[in-house]
Protein backbone atom coordinates (compact mmCIF):
# COMPACT_ATOMS: atom_id res chain seq x y z
CA UNK A 1 0.00 0.00 0.00
CA UNK A 2 0.84 3.49 -0.97
CA UNK A 3 -0.40 7.05 0.49
CA UNK A 4 -3.40 7.51 -0.95
CA UNK A 5 -4.54 10.78 -3.05
CA UNK A 6 -7.68 11.36 -2.65
CA UNK A 7 -9.83 13.70 -5.09
CA UNK A 8 -13.18 13.78 -3.16
CA UNK A 9 -13.39 16.83 -0.44
CA UNK A 10 -16.47 14.78 1.42
CA UNK A 11 -14.88 11.34 1.60
CA UNK A 12 -11.70 13.74 2.84
CA UNK A 13 -14.02 15.40 5.49
CA UNK A 14 -15.53 12.28 6.44
CA UNK A 15 -12.35 9.95 6.58
CA UNK A 16 -8.68 11.42 7.07
CA UNK A 17 -9.77 14.65 8.13
CA UNK A 18 -12.59 13.25 10.89
CA UNK A 19 -10.81 12.54 14.16
CA UNK A 20 -12.29 9.61 16.29
CA UNK A 21 -12.75 11.02 20.00
CA UNK A 22 -10.44 9.52 22.65
CA UNK A 23 -14.32 8.92 24.64
CA UNK A 24 -15.42 6.85 21.59
CA UNK A 25 -12.46 4.31 22.56
CA UNK A 26 -14.07 2.47 25.61
CA UNK A 27 -11.64 -0.04 25.84
CA UNK A 28 -8.64 2.78 26.41
CA UNK A 29 -10.95 4.66 29.07
CA UNK A 30 -12.24 1.64 31.15
CA UNK A 31 -8.46 0.53 31.03
CA UNK A 32 -7.36 3.76 32.56
CA UNK A 33 -10.19 4.38 35.38
CA UNK A 34 -9.46 1.42 36.69
CA UNK A 35 -5.39 2.04 36.79
CA UNK A 36 -6.01 5.42 38.05
CA UNK A 37 -8.16 3.56 41.09
CA UNK A 38 -5.46 1.21 41.50
CA UNK A 39 -2.86 3.97 41.73
CA UNK A 40 -5.02 5.82 44.33
CA UNK A 41 -5.60 3.10 46.77
CA UNK A 42 -2.39 1.26 46.69
CA UNK A 43 0.12 3.89 45.58
CA UNK A 44 3.87 2.76 45.24
CA UNK A 45 2.93 -0.76 44.84
CA UNK A 46 0.53 -0.66 42.21
CA UNK A 47 3.38 1.49 40.27
CA UNK A 48 5.77 -1.56 40.44
CA UNK A 49 3.21 -3.95 39.44
CA UNK A 50 2.40 -2.00 36.49
CA UNK A 51 6.11 -1.04 35.42
CA UNK A 52 6.43 -4.92 35.44
CA UNK A 53 3.32 -5.23 33.48
CA UNK A 54 3.80 -2.84 31.01
CA UNK A 55 7.35 -2.39 30.83
CA UNK A 56 8.87 -5.61 31.98
CA UNK A 57 11.08 -4.17 34.53
CA UNK A 58 11.37 -5.03 38.10
CA UNK A 59 11.64 -1.53 39.77
CA UNK A 60 12.02 -1.75 43.40
CA UNK A 61 13.49 1.95 43.90
CA UNK A 62 11.11 4.26 41.59
CA UNK A 63 13.10 7.02 42.26
CA UNK A 64 16.18 7.94 39.90
CA UNK A 65 18.68 9.86 42.45
CA UNK A 66 20.05 13.38 41.06
CA UNK A 67 23.62 11.88 41.25
CA UNK A 68 22.54 9.36 38.30
CA UNK A 69 21.10 12.02 36.50
CA UNK A 70 24.43 14.10 36.75
CA UNK A 71 26.27 11.19 35.73
CA UNK A 72 24.27 10.42 32.81
CA UNK A 73 24.57 14.10 31.44
CA UNK A 74 28.51 13.39 32.02
CA UNK A 75 28.46 9.83 30.14
CA UNK A 76 26.65 10.84 26.41
CA UNK A 77 28.30 11.79 23.58
CA UNK A 78 29.55 15.12 23.63
CA UNK A 79 28.35 16.50 20.52
CA UNK A 80 24.51 15.44 21.84
CA UNK A 81 25.37 17.02 25.17
CA UNK A 82 26.39 20.72 23.25
CA UNK A 83 23.23 19.72 21.07
CA UNK A 84 20.50 20.04 24.15
CA UNK A 85 22.38 23.07 25.51
CA UNK A 86 21.73 24.53 22.08
CA UNK A 87 18.64 23.57 22.36
CA UNK A 88 17.82 24.37 25.81
CA UNK A 89 19.45 27.65 25.46
CA UNK A 90 17.08 28.36 22.34
CA UNK A 91 13.83 27.62 24.13
CA UNK A 92 14.98 29.64 27.08
CA UNK A 93 15.62 32.51 24.96
CA UNK A 94 12.15 32.23 23.26
CA UNK A 95 10.17 31.85 25.97
CA UNK A 96 11.95 34.85 28.33
CA UNK A 97 9.96 36.79 26.05
CA UNK A 98 6.52 35.86 26.67
CA UNK A 99 7.37 36.52 30.44
CA UNK A 100 4.35 38.93 31.78
CA UNK A 101 4.51 40.84 34.94
CA UNK A 102 1.95 41.32 37.91
CA UNK A 103 0.51 45.12 37.75
CA UNK A 104 -1.13 47.46 39.83
CA UNK A 105 -3.02 50.89 38.53
CA UNK A 106 -4.21 53.44 40.93
CA UNK A 107 -6.66 55.70 40.62
CA UNK A 108 -9.17 57.90 42.79
CA UNK A 109 -11.14 54.92 43.53
CA UNK A 110 -8.44 52.92 44.81
CA UNK A 111 -6.50 50.06 42.87
CA UNK A 112 -6.95 46.93 40.52
CA UNK A 113 -4.17 44.91 39.26
CA UNK A 114 -3.23 41.29 38.99
CA UNK A 115 -0.64 39.09 40.81
CA UNK A 116 1.16 36.75 38.47
CA UNK A 117 2.32 33.88 40.38
CA UNK A 118 4.22 30.34 39.03
CA UNK A 119 3.17 26.97 39.86
CA UNK A 120 4.60 25.65 43.07
CA UNK A 121 5.26 22.07 41.36
CA UNK A 122 4.35 20.58 38.02
CA UNK A 123 4.73 17.47 36.57
CA UNK A 124 6.24 16.60 32.92
CA UNK A 125 5.74 13.72 31.62
CA UNK A 126 7.97 12.07 28.82
CA UNK A 127 7.46 8.91 26.70
CA UNK A 128 9.72 6.23 26.90
CA UNK A 129 8.87 3.30 24.45
CA UNK A 130 9.79 3.05 20.87
CA UNK A 131 11.69 6.54 21.03
CA UNK A 132 12.69 8.11 24.21
CA UNK A 133 12.14 11.69 23.66
CA UNK A 134 14.68 13.99 25.33
CA UNK A 135 13.46 17.12 23.58
CA UNK A 136 10.19 16.49 25.34
CA UNK A 137 11.41 16.79 28.66
CA UNK A 138 13.52 19.71 27.80
CA UNK A 139 10.74 21.72 25.78
CA UNK A 140 8.27 21.27 29.01
CA UNK A 141 10.78 21.92 31.95
CA UNK A 142 12.90 24.94 29.88
CA UNK A 143 9.45 27.07 29.80
CA UNK A 144 8.56 25.65 33.49
CA UNK A 145 12.07 26.78 34.74
CA UNK A 146 11.41 30.68 32.94
CA UNK A 147 8.30 30.65 34.43
CA UNK A 148 9.66 30.25 37.79
CA UNK A 149 8.39 26.72 39.33
CA UNK A 150 9.90 25.94 42.46
CA UNK A 151 9.86 22.17 41.70
CA UNK A 152 9.81 20.24 38.22
CA UNK A 153 9.09 16.75 38.60
CA UNK A 154 9.47 14.16 35.77
CA UNK A 155 8.20 10.48 35.31
CA UNK A 156 9.32 8.92 32.34
CA UNK A 157 8.90 4.82 32.10
CA UNK A 158 11.91 2.37 32.32
CA UNK A 159 13.23 0.59 29.61
CA UNK A 160 13.30 -3.31 29.53
CA UNK A 161 16.75 -3.44 28.10
CA UNK A 162 18.32 -1.12 31.52
CA UNK A 163 15.95 -1.22 33.68
CA UNK A 164 15.94 2.77 33.65
CA UNK A 165 14.88 5.23 31.76
CA UNK A 166 17.01 6.36 28.75
CA UNK A 167 20.28 8.01 29.25
CA UNK A 168 19.72 10.76 27.19
CA UNK A 169 16.29 11.44 28.79
CA UNK A 170 18.37 11.26 32.39
CA UNK A 171 21.22 13.80 30.83
CA UNK A 172 18.89 16.04 29.24
CA UNK A 173 16.61 16.57 32.95
CA UNK A 174 19.95 17.31 34.64
CA UNK A 175 20.71 20.17 31.60
CA UNK A 176 17.46 21.23 31.79
CA UNK A 177 17.36 21.58 35.44
CA UNK A 178 14.99 18.86 36.89
CA UNK A 179 14.29 18.96 40.23
CA UNK A 180 13.07 14.81 40.54
CA UNK A 181 12.75 11.99 38.34
CA UNK A 182 10.54 8.88 38.49
CA UNK A 183 10.83 5.78 36.86
CA UNK A 184 7.27 5.66 36.15
CA UNK A 185 5.51 5.58 32.90
CA UNK A 186 2.01 5.35 31.33
CA UNK A 187 -1.60 6.23 32.78
CA UNK A 188 -0.29 5.22 36.14
CA UNK A 189 2.49 7.90 36.29
CA UNK A 190 -0.64 10.57 35.52
CA UNK A 191 -2.45 9.41 38.03
CA UNK A 192 0.64 9.10 40.88
CA UNK A 193 1.34 12.82 40.19
CA UNK A 194 -2.57 13.68 40.44
CA UNK A 195 -2.80 11.77 43.45
CA UNK A 196 0.57 11.16 45.15
CA UNK A 197 2.04 8.35 46.24
CA UNK A 198 4.73 7.45 48.98
CA UNK A 199 7.28 8.34 46.67
CA UNK A 200 5.88 10.39 43.83
CA UNK A 201 4.87 13.79 45.02
CA UNK A 202 1.53 15.18 44.43
CA UNK A 203 1.63 18.12 41.78
CA UNK A 204 -0.29 21.51 40.82
CA UNK A 205 0.04 20.79 37.25
CA UNK A 206 0.87 18.40 34.34
CA UNK A 207 2.49 18.64 30.81
CA UNK A 208 3.95 16.50 28.10
CA UNK A 209 2.96 14.44 25.02
CA UNK A 210 1.71 10.64 25.55
CA UNK A 211 -0.25 7.82 24.25
CA UNK A 212 -4.02 7.55 23.98
CA UNK A 213 -3.32 6.20 27.86
CA UNK A 214 -1.51 8.74 28.63
CA UNK A 215 -4.00 11.06 27.06
CA UNK A 216 -6.94 9.74 28.88
CA UNK A 217 -5.60 9.41 32.14
CA UNK A 218 -4.75 13.88 31.18
CA UNK A 219 -8.59 13.90 31.10
CA UNK A 220 -9.76 12.08 34.13
CA UNK A 221 -7.29 13.90 36.21
CA UNK A 222 -8.14 17.37 35.44
CA UNK A 223 -9.86 19.29 38.13
CA UNK A 224 -7.77 17.38 40.48
CA UNK A 225 -4.50 18.76 39.24
CA UNK A 226 -4.01 21.58 36.13
CA UNK A 227 -3.59 19.78 32.51
CA UNK A 228 -1.58 22.14 30.52
CA UNK A 229 -2.79 20.61 27.19
CA UNK A 230 -3.48 16.95 25.55
CA UNK A 231 -0.80 15.73 23.34
CA UNK A 232 -1.46 13.10 21.59
CA UNK A 233 -0.20 11.08 18.68
CA UNK A 234 1.68 13.64 16.49
CA UNK A 235 -0.51 15.33 13.54
CA UNK A 236 0.89 16.85 10.07
CA UNK A 237 -0.49 19.11 7.67
CA UNK A 238 0.82 20.19 4.25
CA UNK A 239 -0.33 22.69 2.26
CA UNK A 240 1.64 22.50 -0.82
CA UNK A 241 1.58 24.20 -4.17
CA UNK A 242 2.99 23.89 -7.72
CA UNK A 243 6.65 25.59 -6.32
CA UNK A 244 7.03 22.81 -3.74
CA UNK A 245 9.98 20.56 -3.62
CA UNK A 246 8.10 16.99 -3.38
CA UNK A 247 11.06 15.36 -1.97
CA UNK A 248 11.24 18.08 0.92
CA UNK A 249 6.94 17.11 1.01
CA UNK A 250 7.39 13.58 1.07
CA UNK A 251 10.50 13.91 4.03
CA UNK A 252 8.17 15.93 6.45
CA UNK A 253 5.27 13.62 5.63
CA UNK A 254 7.57 11.14 6.95
CA UNK A 255 8.92 12.57 9.71
CA UNK A 256 5.85 12.85 11.67
CA UNK A 257 4.30 9.58 10.38
CA UNK A 258 7.53 7.87 11.80
CA UNK A 259 5.83 8.23 15.69
CA UNK A 260 3.56 5.53 16.30
CA UNK A 261 -0.20 6.17 15.80
CA UNK A 262 0.44 9.44 14.38
CA UNK A 263 -0.98 11.16 11.25
CA UNK A 264 0.69 12.61 7.80
CA UNK A 265 -1.50 14.97 5.13
CA UNK A 266 -0.75 17.00 2.38
CA UNK A 267 -3.53 18.94 0.93
CA UNK A 268 -2.09 20.67 -2.85
CA UNK A 269 -4.03 21.80 -5.63
CA UNK A 270 -1.54 20.42 -7.79
CA UNK A 271 -2.42 16.97 -9.35
CA UNK A 272 1.50 16.58 -10.49
CA UNK A 273 2.51 17.46 -7.45
CA UNK A 274 0.68 14.82 -5.55
CA UNK A 275 2.01 11.78 -7.64
CA UNK A 276 5.62 12.92 -7.10
CA UNK A 277 5.16 13.04 -3.80
CA UNK A 278 3.01 10.04 -3.91
CA UNK A 279 6.44 8.77 -5.89
CA UNK A 280 8.82 10.37 -3.28
CA UNK A 281 7.13 8.62 -0.38
CA UNK A 282 7.58 5.05 -1.56
CA UNK A 283 11.04 5.57 -2.70
CA UNK A 284 12.39 7.07 1.12
CA UNK A 285 10.08 4.83 3.35
CA UNK A 286 12.53 2.25 1.11
CA UNK A 287 15.47 3.86 2.81
CA UNK A 288 14.52 4.06 6.48
CA UNK A 289 14.89 1.10 9.07
CA UNK A 290 12.37 -0.97 8.73
CA UNK A 291 10.69 -0.09 12.20
CA UNK A 292 10.96 3.36 11.12
CA UNK A 293 9.45 2.51 7.86
CA UNK A 294 6.94 0.23 9.23
CA UNK A 295 5.41 2.92 11.70
CA UNK A 296 5.43 5.37 9.16
CA UNK A 297 3.87 3.41 6.46
CA UNK A 298 1.16 2.41 8.54
CA UNK A 299 0.68 6.60 9.08
CA UNK A 300 0.51 7.54 5.82
CA UNK A 301 -1.92 4.51 4.51
CA UNK A 302 -4.34 4.14 7.23
CA UNK A 303 -4.49 7.62 8.88
CA UNK A 304 -2.98 9.96 5.89
CA UNK A 305 -2.65 10.47 2.43
CA UNK A 306 -2.98 13.38 0.14
CA UNK A 307 -6.38 15.36 -1.02
CA UNK A 308 -6.06 17.38 -4.13
CA UNK A 309 -8.11 20.75 -3.69
CA UNK A 310 -9.34 22.95 -5.96
CA UNK A 311 -7.66 25.94 -4.64
CA UNK A 312 -5.06 27.46 -1.66
CA UNK A 313 -8.21 28.83 0.00
CA UNK A 314 -9.70 25.78 0.20
CA UNK A 315 -6.47 23.95 1.66
CA UNK A 316 -6.49 26.68 3.85
CA UNK A 317 -10.58 26.21 5.41
CA UNK A 318 -9.64 22.44 5.26
CA UNK A 319 -6.78 22.99 7.37
CA UNK A 320 -8.69 25.72 9.80
CA UNK A 321 -11.54 22.58 10.12
CA UNK A 322 -9.21 20.34 10.94
CA UNK A 323 -6.64 22.26 13.75
CA UNK A 324 -3.51 20.53 13.07
CA UNK A 325 -0.61 20.16 15.48
CA UNK A 326 1.41 21.34 12.59
CA UNK A 327 0.44 23.46 9.79
CA UNK A 328 3.33 23.23 7.54
CA UNK A 329 3.15 26.17 4.42
CA UNK A 330 5.33 24.83 1.36
CA UNK A 331 3.99 27.34 -0.89
CA UNK A 332 4.85 30.35 -2.90
CA UNK A 333 4.75 32.84 -0.75
CA UNK A 334 3.74 31.44 2.76
CA UNK A 335 3.75 34.97 5.18
CA UNK A 336 0.48 36.00 2.40
CA UNK A 337 -1.19 33.81 4.29
CA UNK A 338 -0.61 33.45 7.60
CA UNK A 339 -3.25 35.73 8.39
CA UNK A 340 -5.70 33.04 7.35
CA UNK A 341 -4.57 30.91 9.51
CA UNK A 342 -7.30 30.37 12.82
CA UNK A 343 -6.59 26.91 14.43
CA UNK A 344 -3.42 25.48 14.67
CA UNK A 345 -0.51 24.70 17.06
CA UNK A 346 2.32 25.75 15.26
CA UNK A 347 2.77 27.30 11.57
CA UNK A 348 6.04 26.19 9.42
CA UNK A 349 6.69 28.75 6.77
CA UNK A 350 8.25 27.78 4.04
CA UNK A 351 11.34 25.53 2.82
CA UNK A 352 13.67 26.54 5.41
CA UNK A 353 11.19 26.47 8.35
CA UNK A 354 10.63 22.69 8.59
CA UNK A 355 8.83 21.19 11.14
CA UNK A 356 11.45 19.25 12.15
CA UNK A 357 13.40 22.36 13.60
CA UNK A 358 10.35 22.95 15.30
CA UNK A 359 11.01 19.39 16.98
CA UNK A 360 14.02 20.65 18.69
CA UNK A 361 15.83 23.46 18.30
CA UNK A 362 14.07 26.70 16.81
CA UNK A 363 12.58 27.77 20.35
CA UNK A 364 8.93 27.46 21.01
CA UNK A 365 7.92 24.42 22.83
CA UNK A 366 6.89 21.26 20.82
CA UNK A 367 4.29 19.82 22.78
CA UNK A 368 1.35 21.44 21.02
CA UNK A 369 -2.32 21.00 20.74
CA UNK A 370 -3.62 17.35 19.21
CA UNK A 371 -6.88 16.03 18.37
CA UNK A 372 -8.14 19.18 17.10
CA UNK A 373 -7.82 21.00 20.70
CA UNK A 374 -5.82 23.70 18.46
CA UNK A 375 -9.29 25.28 18.13
CA UNK A 376 -8.52 26.53 21.62
CA UNK A 377 -5.49 25.63 22.94
CA UNK A 378 -2.42 26.82 22.52
CA UNK A 379 1.65 25.20 22.58
CA UNK A 380 3.39 24.37 26.05
CA UNK A 381 4.47 28.13 27.19
CA UNK A 382 5.10 30.43 30.15
CA UNK A 383 1.83 30.74 31.13
CA UNK A 384 1.21 27.26 31.08
CA UNK A 385 2.99 27.28 34.49
CA UNK A 386 1.48 30.46 36.04
CA UNK A 387 -1.20 31.91 37.48
CA UNK A 388 -2.91 34.81 38.21
CA UNK A 389 -4.27 36.60 40.85
CA UNK A 390 -6.53 39.40 41.06
CA UNK A 391 -6.39 42.29 43.03
CA UNK A 392 -9.00 44.51 44.08
CA UNK A 393 -8.35 47.62 46.55
CA UNK A 394 -11.19 50.35 45.96
CA UNK A 395 -11.67 52.70 48.32
CA UNK A 396 -15.15 54.50 49.35
CA UNK A 397 -15.27 56.46 45.94
CA UNK A 398 -15.03 53.78 44.39
CA UNK A 399 -17.61 52.10 46.07
CA UNK A 400 -20.16 54.61 46.00
CA UNK A 401 -19.86 54.57 42.40
CA UNK A 402 -20.07 51.22 41.18
CA UNK A 403 -21.96 50.36 44.35
CA UNK A 404 -25.44 50.99 42.72
CA UNK A 405 -25.26 48.97 39.77
CA UNK A 406 -24.00 46.21 41.84
CA UNK A 407 -27.31 45.84 43.84
CA UNK A 408 -28.87 46.72 40.47
CA UNK A 409 -27.23 43.39 39.25
CA UNK A 410 -27.92 41.10 42.62
CA UNK A 411 -31.59 41.82 42.82
CA UNK A 412 -31.83 40.72 39.00
CA UNK A 413 -30.09 37.65 40.05
CA UNK A 414 -32.40 37.10 43.35
CA UNK A 415 -29.47 36.83 45.00
CA UNK A 416 -30.25 39.81 47.96
CA UNK A 417 -27.69 38.88 50.59
CA UNK A 418 -25.34 40.35 47.73
CA UNK A 419 -27.49 43.47 47.10
CA UNK A 420 -27.63 43.87 51.00
CA UNK A 421 -23.60 43.85 51.64
CA UNK A 422 -23.65 46.56 49.11
CA UNK A 423 -26.67 48.73 50.81
CA UNK A 424 -24.93 48.39 53.95
CA UNK A 425 -21.36 49.78 52.67
CA UNK A 426 -23.24 52.66 50.62
CA UNK A 427 -25.84 53.40 53.65
CA UNK A 428 -22.42 53.45 56.61
CA UNK A 429 -20.96 56.22 53.72
CA UNK A 430 -23.67 58.33 54.02
CA UNK A 431 -23.83 58.08 57.58
CA UNK A 432 -20.37 58.92 57.85
CA UNK A 433 -21.04 61.68 55.30
CA UNK A 434 -23.47 63.41 57.72
CA UNK A 435 -21.45 63.53 60.56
Amino acid sequence: MTIPIITDLAGARAGILRRAFLDDDTATVTTVAEIITNVRQRGDAALREYTHRFDGVDCEVIEIPRERLAAAAADIDQSLRQALLLAINGIRRFHERQLRNSWVEFSVEGALGQIVRPLDRVGIYVPGGAAPLPSSLIHAAVPARVAGVREIVVCSPPQRSTGEPAMAVLAAAHLAGVDRFFAVGGAQAIAALAYGTESVPRVDAVAGPGNRYVIQAMRMVYGTIGVVSLPGPTETLIIADQTANPRSVAADLLAQAEHLEASAILLTPDRGLAEQVQREVERQLAALPAVNAQAARDAVTRRGGIVIVPDLATAFALANEYGPEHLCLLIAEPWTYVGEVRNAGGVFLGEDSFEVLGDYVAGPSHIMPTEGTARYASPVNVDSFRKVISLVGLNRAGVKRIGPAAIRIAEAEGLFAHAAAVRTRLESLDNDGRE
